[in-house]
């Protein structure tokens, strides 16, 4: 099995490893970041979130906008009154959400053409966000567009609800999730068993996925939510991601919800996370073909509530910054 320690060390092979106590450190807090983001963050929920990864002593996370340092001293410790200890009860996956997610998985695995990117191109691709205040009902529609360097060593420009957002290329040592580079999406397990420790450990992926707590299962479901969000993935991964979801403990099908294009379709959700709720991935219920996500945000000062739908409507390979198919 690929040891994701690997794959930090190819960003910077000077780095040193991580000691087990400082990789544990460093989970944990990761986990923290992403529930601390999700609840306060006045972000965009429907983007691809931006995890930036710095190798060995240091790992960097940027999530909806929040800039955290995980380093091996540990200066900023936190509240630990959230962590989760003993393993998850196991328990039997929904029926029906395991239904979608496989036949979610066979449609790509028929449909799909992957293309590999060159490290110099960009992926270019446009999102229909339609945003809807709970309280009062207003809706807005926002058509987001982005362009990011494949390898990162080039400026990438996104659109959150209409703003322009430019993100500086990647420093030494540093990676995104999900990665851009395709030898690094390569490296990724086509086996969702393999997939999901890869995907969820800083350092490590000899774990057994019997040995997870319910807080690795909310990671595991928030990551591979990520991967699915990036539109170019090698053969075999995105199926490999959907039939991975089904694994999470405690995912439900949620029928009757519609996407930013009025479809409506079967969501997938992981209820009991605490940085998952009101999420959803929507699929069509008859073909099973992936429609877009449903999720939620607050605003900075507590007292708006967001409902955001969104699909992608196109995507390219482009070779220069502002080109489109």
């Amino acid at each position: 099995m690929t040891d994701e320690l690997e794959l930090l060390r190819d960003w910077d092979t000077d780095a040193a490893p991580l000691t087990d106590p400082a990789r544990a450190e460093a989970r944990h807090r990761l986990l923290n970041t992403i529930a601390r983001a999700q609840q306060h963050s006045d972000a965009v929920l429907g983007r691809r979130h931006a995890l930036r990864l710095a190798t060995a002593a240091v790992v960097a996370v940027a999530v909806t906008g929040t800039a955290v340092l995980i380093s091996e001293g540990g200066a900023d410790r936190g509240d630990r009154s959230d962590r989760v200890s003993g393993t998850a009860t196991p328990r039997m996956a929904n029926v029906s959400a395991v239904i979608v997610l496989h036949g979610a998985a066979a449609q790509t695995g028929r449909q799909e053409k992957p293309v590999a990117p060159r490290d110099d191109q960009f992926i270019y691709s446009k999102r229909i966000i339609k945003e809807t205040e709970r309280g009062t009902g207003a809706v807005k529609t926002y058509e987001d567009v982005s362009w990011d360097s494949v390898d990162g060593s080039k400026r990438s420009l996104t659109m959150e609800l209409g703003r322009v957002i430019w993100e500086e290329p990647l420093k030494k040592g540093e990676g995104v999730w999900p990665p851009r580079e395709w030898s690094e999406l390569k490296k990724l397990p086509t086996d969702p068993e393999k997939l999901i420790p890869v995907i969820t450990d800083i350092g490590s992926s000899s774990r057994s996925t019997s040995d997870f707590t319910e807080m690795d299962w909310y990671n595991a479901y928030f990551m591979l939510g990520e991967l699915l969000k990036w539109p170019v993935l090698p053969q075999g991964l995105r199926p490999a991601a959907y039939k991975a979801l089904a694994l999470v403990p405690g995912v439900e099908a949620v029928p009757g919800v519609k996407d930013s294009a009025g479809r409506t379709g079967v969501g997938i959700a992981c209820p009991k996370s605490p940085f998952a709720e009101g999420k959803y991935l929507i699929f069509d219920p008859e073909s099973y073909e992936f429609l877009g996500f449903r999720d939620e945000r607050t605003s900075a000062s507590g007292d708006k509530t967001y409902i955001q739908l969104s699909h992608v409507v196109e995507w390219a390979i482009v070779d220069r910054m502002k080109e489109r198919p």
